[in-house]
């Protein structure tokens, strides 16, 4: 009887193990037009090492800024029955039918620093209001009046979002004059925005700020503006407080501050809810914040590696 007890609880044991492995091998499809970018590229590769110590498949594929491809590999992950899709930055709006279709077939759609479309459970990203909000503020503050190039990228929800506040807060401020605009081409930001400035100070000799959607056109800018000769006469704001811009501020020069954007947090969120909808329960919140700090020569130090 004592023998017969023992293989029982051994038989038990071995299910619950088979049945706790076989609960987190799940299929997770990470798909994302914006591999390059060092701030989608830092949330991606962060989720994706966490979720393998979740135990999870993990599969990135990213399309170089191609929707129309984002579209077919979505179609490819509903077609392998993933367990869930995280797209990681971009415009869902785009993929609009196939975050639906993949709804309808069961697989659950999460985003980091995306935006929320109908099908998809969560969005995790940054309150690109707040942002804008903290950049614009340095930018005005530290210039007072003067005339302003805006770096800009509508592509993408967050960033378009920071341009809207961007725009009205310039529009506040009457002794505030945005003199040239520039829409930054995604891959290759930084290229793209120091070719663009390079072009711009040849038209407008007497700029006084940038203001930059993101780090990279910052960096590009920076780069035109100090090439120029011109390191001391103009203030440059980006945001994301990626490491090349950090080391920029520190370093001293044009560009002066950024808004760091905790990328790791949002890919913590990311898993902590995905834990969740596989248990079956439901997420409390459709959108959930990471938190942003302002950063500037005061501050950069704390935040360099």
């Amino acid at each position: 009887m004592k023998k017969l007890t023992t293989i029982l609880l051994i038989t038990l044991l071995l299910v619950g193990i088979i049945s706790a492995g076989a609960a987190a091998e799940k299929e997770i499809a990470v798909l994302t037009p914006y591999l390059e970018s060092v701030t989608t590229n830092t949330l991606v590769r962060t989720f994706e090492t966490q979720a393998e110590e979740m135990g999870w498949d993990v599969s990135v594929t990213d399309t170089g800024s191609d929707y129309e491809a984002l579209a077919g590999r979505f179609q490819d992950a509903i077609t392998r029955d993933v367990d869930a899709i995280v797209m990681g930055m971009g415009d869902a709006n785009q993929v609009s039918s196939e975050i639906a279709e993949a709804a309808e077939a069961g697989i659950p759609v999460v985003a980091g620093d995306a935006d929320l479309v109908e099908g998809m459970l969560l969005n995790v990203t940054s309150n690109n209001y707040v942002i804008a909000s903290q950049a614009a503020s340095y930018l005005f503050n530290d210039i007072q009046e003067g005339k302003i190039v805006k770096l800009y990228h509508s592509g993408h929800p967050g960033v378009h979002r920071r341009e809207i506040v961007f725009d009205a807060i310039a529009d506040f401020k009457g002794d505030i004059e945005i003199v040239d605009d520039h829409y930054v081409e995604v891959p290759g930001p930084i290229e793209d925005s120091q070719n663009a400035m390079q072009s711009i100070l040849l038209s407008h000799s007497d700029i006084d700020g940038i203001w930059a959607a993101w780090d990279e056109p910052a960096i590009g800018a920076a780069l035109a503006v100090m090439e120029a000769g011109l390191m001391d006469d103009i203030t440059i704001v980006g945001s994301d407080g990626n490491e090349q811009a950090l080391e920029m501020i520190r370093d001293g020069g044009p560009l002066k501050a950024t808004v760091r954007q905790d990328f790791e947090a949002m890919a913590e969120i990311l898993v902590d809810q995905l834990e969740v909808i596989f248990a079956g329960e439901e997420v409390t919140d459709s959108i959930m914040y990471a938190p942003t700090e302002l950063i500037t020569r005061d501050n950069v130090e704390e935040y360099i590696d």
